[in-house]
């Protein structure tokens, strides 16, 4: 089973994708624009959920390509 993608400031500039858990970084980019890409492909090709943080650190976008119990309609 895959892990939950995240999105977060890289403590050395610029911008990391993470697999919730893990300890190593999965990708660091210049920009949040090119991780979101990076990550993104990655949830949807896993049916992960993609969790984007602001640059405070807080989650402020979360997207759900998985299997959803119940999704919504229209």
């Amino acid at each position: 089973m895959g892990r939950n993608q995240h999105v977060t400031p890289h403590r050395n500039g610029g911008w990391q994708v993470k697999g919730e858990g893990n300890s190593k970084t999965t990708k660091i980019t210049k920009t949040q624009s090119e991780a979101i890409r990076i990550a993104k492909g990655i949830a949807k090709n896993n049916k992960l959920e993609l969790l984007i943080h602001n640059t405070g650190g807080r989650i402020r976008e979360k997207n759900s390509y998985g299997n959803d119990s119940f999704p919504p309609r229209g």
